[in-house]
């Protein structure tokens, strides 16, 4: 890590010294010599690095590391607050180059040039001290990019994502266990049971119950269902909020609001009249606290309905003891015995083999795996470090070599915790601080793959390489971790692609380990007040209800606040009079509602985020941060940007909109924002939405974002949208693109567009369409199409059909046809289809051989729609049926007794109805469920 804090500040030096215009000679000859010195140092800092982290090493080698990496801070500290000097002397100018020309000129008369000249004077001087002292030790040198484990940077292969999610990897040996628990769950006594399932952390507990908890049976058995993750820190008034939310959910109902406002005795109170009358089970994941089963036991009661709760844990004192009542049942989950683990390590490092050891790496397999003592995580984790290695025996003895000597010591829990940490050891540099940054957020804390990336650009880990994007290499970082099993997709969409990641809760053991040793960030779970070290990152995660204290650090680049039930005035004041320095400031979720002027004071803030927050207004100063990347005001309440945005020359992404929860769905729902015109300034811009494009001059400056990946406009009048489609012909690398008209009865009027747009993935189009645009049919990368109360006139599915790589489409109020007509052979890779609202609809066909590879499928409401379609008995691939407000004859026609119909549906694993009640509120039944076959037959 003292390489990888080097290296970023050498990344940092380059671009400075490259300026167009001169330096003040005296300070830039000396940060020429620091530049000339850390390369130097950073030519054996690899090596020395490596030795320390693996212990092989003396205290005086490990100090001088140390000494290293805070050396690279305070050089850069050094840096920043001599730019951020000028900058306050030379406010207002747009370009850099023009910034520093002048900035420079004018401080040969300032002060601080001695200053800062003396400070690098000091600096080079330790330096030639710390290089000589390296010498001394006789480190060799190692290449770049080389990690710290090998000297050589592994080939990489290109990734799948979707194969090495969690479920897949950790399938063996679960399976006789998913069946017993199965079978407790779904059969047994009427009366309430409680199963705990106890081992060791990274035994597969999480995953084998989750398995057990999306079981076909057991969803189809239980009228509601509930998964809270409790983990050490959490407080009972949450997790009684969150049963009730996922208890209505489940039934595809709206939680009353009221609930957000009670206190804990009133939401007992209401969760135990909810589930009186409900077949439920509730899985408790990951409990540390011993008492957590005596107050949650209140709210759950024995309904004698054969309810089930399901218990995660290490300790089998937290456990609830058939001794207190035989309703309670312990499952002691062992470790995997030899075979089993034979055949997941093979599974994991040969999979590129057919999962065939070859026999000259047998021997030292089988001693790998016996180290890792039937544990599936450490077993997966290094398997995925094995297979990214070539498969001879020299590469595989140098690494069972450095295995067994972290097994010497053998308390268990520490033995695995080397053995993970011999993943991290592996990684090469690039990726090194990307996998700690893991660590800033909570246990079992679920980060969008897009916030992490944008997060990793802020900090500078990620490296420029030629012909991609700066997400683009990040997306390959986060690929490798998780093809290493580093890190776990927590969802992935019907592409295949991965939209959020976690760590396992005893990587993140790992993470917190080394991130303390390594000064690499500081997490707060109590008062922000009682940190006495120095932070460079600092993640508050105070989940106490006292207000947030000040600090005066001056070090400190990143914030990230995450959780915090108050954050005081005094706090936002300190953060933007004190932390000057700062590149990231991430409030995400926090409560506040303004910020204040001061935040134009950060000149290195490259990331700023508001979501989810109560902010309503920017304030001017805004603008003065010529350095943010990244504006995020997603569901905040700022409901227009201040005209100084548009000096914000490197914003790369910039979302915004307000979520209106309180009106029916509608084209309104999300209320757009008002942006200045001057838009087009923003040429960096790769992410914009959602913004108002209510005047000719902002739409025609779209065209000048020529980086845009993605964009989201609304209030687009019929008028306008020639213009638009002259704006979009320019943007050759959007890949998303959602429009919205101003009303549900406006026209968009998209047919002028020349070509389509080449890399486009998905495509949202919200408003009348007279016809469906010529351009739809050439897009040969789309994936995703919805089309909202576009009310064609013919059936557009003639035209969609032959779309190569379509997976997801949506229509609502798609089209006044009286017939739709799935042809065979059509739409050959959809997954996901939702027809709603066809309001003249009498016919729906679907021919044998179209959508073979449909899982879910939406329906309803069709008010004309008079027979169960007969095709649906061809998608053999379909999950998930879900039928919304059919009229009462089809769905009894369906019902699995007496209905004539059922023989079509009844290869579907799930078969759901939907019934709109008061407002935007339903309640679910299953099929063939006693309660809607009485309620159909009372309204015949």
């Amino acid at each position: 890590m003292a390489e990888s804090a080097v290296s970023l500040l050498v990344q940092n030096l380059i671009p400075l010294l490259a300026q167009e215009v001169r330096l003040l000679e005296s300070i830039h000859d000396k940060v020429v010599d620091i530049k000339d010195e850390l390369e130097s140092i950073q030519s054996f800092l690899k090596d020395a690095d490596a030795r320390a982290e693996l212990g092989d090493m003396s205290n005086v080698v490990k100090t001088w590391v140390k000494q290293v990496r805070e050396k690279a801070y305070h050089i850069e500290d050094v840096i920043d607050e001599y730019i951020l000097h000028l900058a306050k002397h030379h406010q207002g100018r747009r370009k850099r180059f023009h910034f520093l020309l002048k900035v420079f000129q004018f401080t040969l008369k300032l002060k601080p040039r001695h200053v800062i000249a003396s400070k690098i004077q000091d600096i080079n001087k330790s330096l030639k001290v710390i290089r000589e002292r390296g010498e001394r030790y006789g480190f060799n040198t190692i290449e770049q990019g080389g990690s710290t484990s090998d000297t050589r940077r592994d080939t990489w292969h290109d990734p799948r994502v979707e194969s090495l999610f969690i479920g897949e990897a950790e399938l063996v040996g679960i399976e006789s266990h998913r069946d017993e628990l199965i079978g407790q769950l779904v059969h047994g006594p009427s009366n309430r049971l409680v199963i705990s399932v106890v081992g060791i952390g990274g035994l597969g507990k999480t995953t084998l119950v989750k398995k057990v908890y999306d079981n076909e049976k057991v969803v189809a058995h239980f009228d509601c269902t509930a998964w809270i993750t409790v983990s050490q820190s959490y407080k009972m008034e949450e997790l009684l909020r969150k049963m009730i939310k996922q208890f209505y959910e489940a039934r595809k109902e709206h939680a009353p609001r009221r609930i957000d406002t009670m206190e804990e005795t009133d939401l007992i109170k209401e969760l135990r009249q909810y589930v009186l009358e409900q077949r439920y089970v509730v899985v408790f994941d990951d409990i540390w606290n011993i008492l957590f089963w005596g107050h949650i036991k209140l709210a759950l009661p024995d309904n004698n309905k054969g309810s089930r709760i399901v218990i995660t844990t290490r300790s089998e004192s937290v456990a609830p003891s058939n001794k207190e009542s035989p309703s309670n049942y312990v499952y002691k989950l062992p470790s995997l015995p030899l075979g089993e683990a034979w055949e997941l390590f093979c599974k994991k490092v040969f999979q590129h083999e057919g999962g065939h050891c070859p026999v000259e790496l047998v021997e030292l397999s089988h001693d790998i795996i016996q180290r890792c003592e039937g544990l599936p995580l450490a077993i997966v984790t290094i398997g995925g470090l094995l297979s990214t290695k070539e498969k001879v025996s020299s590469e595989w003895h140098k690494f069972h070599d450095s295995l067994s000597s972290e097994l010497e010591s053998n308390p268990h829990l520490l033995n695995i915790t080397k053995i993970l940490s011999l993943s991290y050891f592996d990684l090469p540099y690039n990726l090194k601080p990307c996998f700690l940054y893991f660590g800033m957020f909570p246990e079992d804390y679920i980060v969008n793959s897009a916030r992490l990336i944008r997060l990793w650009i802020a900090e500078g880990f990620i490296k420029e390489k030629q012909g991609l994007t700066l997400e683009d290499v990040a997306q390959d970082y986060l690929n490798q971790l998780i093809y290493r099993s580093m890190v776990q997709a927590a969802t992935i969409d019907f592409s295949g692609r991965t939209r959020s990641y976690r760590v396992h809760d005893m990587m993140r053991e790992v993470i917190l380990s080394r991130s303390e040793e390594l000064s690499f960030c500081l997490v707060s779970l109590q008062n922000y007040s009682s940190f006495d070290r120095i932070a460079r990152r600092l993640s508050i995660q105070n989940n106490v209800n006292t207000p947030l204290e000040t600090s005066t650090s001056t070090q400190t680049r990143s914030i990230l606040i995450l959780g915090v039930d108050e954050v005081s005035i005094s706090f936002l004041t300190t953060c933007f009079a004190n932390f000057k320095l700062l590149k990231i400031m991430d409030f995400e979720g926090a409560s506040i509602d303004y910020i204040p002027k001061e935040v134009g004071n950060l000149f290195h803030l490259k990331y700023l985020s508001l979501r989810d927050t109560k902010v309503q207004m920017l304030p001017k100063s805004i603008g003065k941060l010529h350095n943010l990347e990244t504006l995020d005001l997603k569901r905040s309440l700022v409901y227009e940007l201040p005209v100084e945005i548009i000096a914000l020359r490197k914003l790369r992404y910039l979302v915004a909109y307000i979520e209106n929860n309180d009106v029916e769905f509608s084209i309104n729902f999300r209320q757009s924002i008002k942006v200045p015109n001057g838009i087009g300034h923003l040429e960096s811009l790769q992410k914009l939405h959602k913004v108002e494009a209510d005047n000719a001059t902002l739409i025609a400056e779209l065209g000048r974002l020529r980086q845009l990946r993605k964009l989201e406009i609304s209030k687009l009048k019929r008028e306008d949208g020639m213009a638009l489609c002259l704006a979009l012909e320019k943007l050759s690398l959007l890949r998303s693109l959602r429009i919205c008209s101003t009303s549900e009865e406006e026209v968009l009027e998209l047919q002028s567009m020349s070509s389509p747009l080449p890399l486009l993935q998905s495509l949202c189009l919200f408003g009348r369409l007279e016809k469906l645009p010529e351009w739809i049919p050439k897009f040969k990368n789309i994936v995703r199409i919805y089309l909202l109360w576009s009310k064609l006139k013919d059936d557009p599915f003639k035209v969609l059909q032959d779309l190569p790589n379509l997976m997801e489409l949506l229509l609502h109020e798609g089209c006044r046809d009286e017939q739709l007509h799935f042809e065979g052979g059509g739409f050959q890779k959809l997954k996901s289809l939702r027809l709603g609202n066809f309001r003249t609809l009498k016919k729906l066909i679907i021919d044998e051989g179209a959508m073979p590879l449909l899982e879910k499928l939406e329906i309803g409401p069709f008010p004309l729609l008079k027979e169960v379609p007969s095709g649906i008995y061809h998608l053999k691939s379909l999950k998930t049926l879900e039928a919304v407000n059919l009229l009462k004859e089809v769905v009894l026609s369906m019902q699995p007794d007496e209905g004539h119909d059922f023989w079509k549906v009844k290869h579907v694993p799930s078969v759901i109805f939907r019934y709109r009640m008061k407002g935007s509120h339903y309640i679910v039944y299953k099929l063939g469920d006693p309660e809607l076959l009485e309620i159909l037959r009372d309204n015949s």
